[in-house]
């Protein structure tokens, strides 16, 4: 990824595609709510489906995994 987008960015992204909020959480089977949460900054996206969000809309760097699939040791980061 070229660059992480702030909020305003990923909001302007969605526009560019003509896509709304829900639409793109509809298309990433996200929950609406937390979608426009981490867009607003009520939730910074650090674990859970705020994560998954803010990965998503590259809003962050990071990793998705299934709901069942353990993590790996080549997809943990270290410090």
């Amino acid at each position: 990824m070229p660059g992480i987008r702030t909020a305003a960015q990923a909001k302007a992204w969605l526009e560019h595609q003509g896509k709304s909020v829900q639409a793109f959480a509809r298309e990433h089977g996200v929950d609406p709510a937390t979608t426009y949460q981490v867009l607003a900054g009520r939730k910074k996206g650090r674990r859970g489906e705020a994560h998954k969000v803010a990965v998503l809309l590259g809003m962050k760097e990071g990793i998705i995994l299934a709901e069942n699939e353990p993590l790996r040791q080549e997809q943990e980061i270290l410090p």
